[in-house]
């Protein structure tokens, strides 16, 4: 055989070790991304989940008291556990929660007298391995599978050795059998679940015990060679021979203890080390991250999108169990009954509906047919639609989403349920007003239905809002109804999906509140937050016709009135007006951080606001914003987001923005251009066939599309189609320094509006 000459050896050794970097995503994630947050200002509001993506919990290192929902902040100089999570929000807390933490010397149990000091040099912060080793000398190591986790604590050699398993808060029950040398249990700590919800666990070590005993967190009183105990904060702890390594596995059931051990001996049985388990879950989400494969940028903003796409594919967290026959089934969280199939729980669909969720059409359509089949199956639980599911219904914040992701879906051709069951589930939701908070069913249903607008009083906060969020979720429905030939409600809400015309004030050019008389409320001050707006104030809320952009324009006056409205959100001055909330919210405090005017990229109202100049003949405006906000307000430290980083929603803009193209309107197959942050991203579909995004000539300063082709063809749309991306191909884009004011300005390059140009 012919050897290869030394420039192919060196040609084979360089591809090679491409392949080698390209391989290894992992190493670009920081799961810490956020966690500088405390309750004034929020950087994110994350923790660092070591989890597989869309995994039953996650673990992570806890700073936080138990029962505080900031569980994790960067800012913090001691870890007082490594715990089991679910939490999707810092707003409220966590449930099904309990911690195991390694101490030496003296045994301590207390939270905050067992807490031991570390320094963030000795961390490594990855989606399949979490490790620290704390200033006393021990190592803690984890890695996770869907429902459980392979721990490995590393004690000081010659040093006492003890674990501590801390029930967290409410009742808990632990059991110890040295023989085995196991302890299981259940905690039932949960403020949504029924009356007998309980996350039974067990635990495996592979070292004997050489003492043991119970306690509890109330009183810290202790119970040796106790091996059973149950009640409020029941917890156990063990001691291993002095300078011990031990390795323990972990898995969780909602359904009984057998379960438990069922899926302790599938998901960790197969990994005889520690390392086994590290490694196949780095090869789960290097091969997840390899989907959206990028070429050219910088080390930084390869991290910013790694990092954006773990968090982007965490939420919702898988709900079901498989059983002895490999089958999948579940605990309701609904009506506390054990059922077949698959459940998803722990999101709120008024952040996520907008991006989350529609990249879950483009990376995940499988697993969003099982999830929205889910929904259909909640309602018929619980007799509502989830709005944020934690695990059971909440009703938080406002809108019915549900119908979003179900039209989305549909639209996209995911169709694994029966449209008209969801149709006649959300005319349920759209006529009455649920037992839970304000996204549950509808407040003020009767106003909106006969007056087109939801009243504003002290009684009716943010009724503003509620009417453009209702419009909305009516279009989706009338969009449903159309698709599948439903003429009944595509009447019903057809009639309605335009009462967004009926808060808009021709006079300010903003929506504004009325009262039931139809009289605006006075005074009116676009930057007074709260109110008849939640969470924001009229620059923010203007927006919120995801369906029918066109008809905005009309309202305002035309293209140019419509770009100076939104050119004014910038440079209005970043003051900040507590308005009806009467004090500062974070909210406030980190759109004026970022000094871009009113603009508040921090919270879900606006995130789709930039990509709007496509609509109006002014695309390159688009184009330049989104790289300057993406530049701006998104990394890949502790400080990484502009505001919550709320169920991946906040990562999901990024991700999509960075892929070039972001749903405005979820419930359309169509996607609106904007600018690619990479030269090249190659997406891995789930059908097998990869979707190209090339920017070719692009940097910093080369920002705005030049021109464009699909598939070598021209292409002057603003807006690609879910069909074109699906079915693989290349959307190659020049970029350049300077806007191109004359491409995609006819009226076919507009994306999807109700309205047409002009029509009132």
């Amino acid at each position: 055989m012919k050897k290869p000459s030394i420039f192919c050896t060196v040609a084979l050794f360089i591809a090679s070790n491409l392949h080698a970097q390209q391989g290894n995503l992992v190493k670009y994630v920081n799961t810490r991304q956020g966690t500088n947050t405390k309750y004034e200002f929020s950087y994110g509001n994350t923790y660092p989940a070591t989890s597989l993506p869309f995994g039953m919990n996650t673990w992570t290192p806890q700073t936080g008291k138990n029962g505080d929902g900031w569980k994790y902040q960067y800012f913090e100089k001691k870890i007082r556990g490594f715990q089991q999570s679910h939490q999707c929000s810092s707003w409220v807390n966590d449930y099904a929660v309990f911690s195991l933490m390694p101490v030496t010397g003296k045994l301590v149990v207390n939270e905050d007298e067992r807490a031991a000091s570390f320094n963030h040099d000795n961390e490594i912060a990855q989606p399949s391995y979490y490790s620290v080793t704390l200033d006393n000398g021990i190592k803690t190591e984890m890695s996770p599978t869907e429902r459980g986790a392979h721990l490995r604590f590393s004690f000081p050699k010659g040093q006492a050795s003890y674990l501590v398993l801390d029930g967290y808060t409410k009742m808990s029950m632990v059991k110890i059998d040295p023989v085995k040398r196991t302890i299981s249990g259940y905690v039932n700590n949960c403020r949504w679940a029924p009356q007998n919800f309980k996350n039974y666990f067990v635990i495996t070590f592979d070292k004997p015990f050489a003492d043991y005993g119970t306690w509890e967190n109330k009183k810290n009183s202790l119970n040796a060679k106790n091996k059973r105990a149950e009640g409020e904060g029941a917890g156990a702890y063990i001691k291993f021979k002095d300078g011990e390594k031990v390795q323990a596995k972990v898995a969780s059931s909602y359904i009984s203890p057998e379960q438990a051990e069922i899926t302790l001996q599938a998901e960790l049985g197969k990994y005889s080390s520690f390392n086994d388990t590290h490694k196949a879950a780095d090869k789960v989400w290097n091969t997840l991250l390899g989907r959206m494969a990028v070429e050219g940028g910088t080390e930084e903003e390869k991290a910013t999108f790694y990092s954006c796409l773990y968090h982007a594919n965490l939420f919702s967290h898988q709900f079901f169990e498989y059983g002895k026959d490999g089958k999948p089934y579940y605990y309701s969280p609904y009506d506390g009954k054990l059922h077949d199939g698959y459940m998803y729980t722990d999101n709120g669909f008024w952040d996520t509906f907008r991006a989350q969720f529609p990249l879950n059409t483009v990376l995940h359509p499988k697993m969003e047919g099982q999830l929205v089949q889910a929904l259909l199956d909640a309602q018929k639980q619980c007799g509502w639609l989830p709005a944020w599911s934690f695990p059971a219904e909440t009703g938080g914040m406002l809108g019915n989403h549900s119908i979003s992701l179900l039209a989305d879906a549909w639209m996209k051709g995911i169709r694994t349920f029966d449209p008209k069951q969801a149709l006649e589930a959300y005319y349920h939701e759209a006529t009455n007003k649920g037992p839970w908070g304000s996204a549950n069913g509808r407040p003020g249903w009767k106003e909106y239905f006969a007056d087109g607008y939801v009243p504003y009083s002290k009684q009716t906060e943010g009724a503003t809002a509620w009417t453009l969020e209702f419009a909305y979720d009516d279009f989706c429905a009338y969009q449903l109804a159309k698709a599948t030939g439903n003429k009944h409600y595509e009447n019903v809400f057809g009639r309605q999906m335009y009462n967004y015309k009926n808060l808009f004030d021709p006079k300010t050019r903003f929506m504004r509140a009325k009262d039931a008389k139809g009289n605006w409320i006075e005074p009116f001050d676009p930057m007074d937050w709260g109110g008849p707006y939640t969470e924001g104030n009229a620059w923010h809320w203007t927006w919120s016709v995801f369906h029918d952009t066109q008809g905005l324009i009309n309202l305002m006056g035309g293209d140019k009135n419509f770009t100076a409205k939104l050119d004014s959100v910038f440079t209005e001055p970043g003051t900040i007006k507590v308005g009806g909330y009467g004090t500062v919210i974070h909210e406030m405090t980190e759109m004026a951080a970022f000094k871009m005017g009113q603009f508040a990229q921090g919270n879900e109202p606006i995130h789709h606001m930039l990509y709007m100049y496509n609509y109006a003949g002014q695309p390159w405006k688009a184009q330049q914003h989104l790289r300057e906000v993406m530049d701006k307000m998104y990394n890949a430290t502790e400080n990484g987001y502009p505001g919550d980083e709320d169920e991946g929603q906040m990562s999901s803009w990024f991700v999509l923005s960075a892929a070039g193209f972001y749903s405005v309107c979820p419930g359309t197959d169509q996607y609106v251009i904007g600018s690619p942050l990479f030269n090249k991203m190659t997406i891995t579909l789930e059908n097998g066939n990869k979707f190209i995004i090339e920017a070719n000539n692009n940097s910093k300063q080369n920002v705005y599309i030049q021109s464009a082709t699909l598939n070598g063809k021209p292409y002057t749309h603003n807006w690609i189609s879910h069909t074109d991306i699906m079915n693989g191909g290349t959307l190659h884009l020049e970029m350049g320094d300077q806007p191109n004011l004359t491409r995609g300005l006819a009226l076919e390059d507009k994306p999807f509006s109700l309205s047409k140009a002009g029509q009132f």
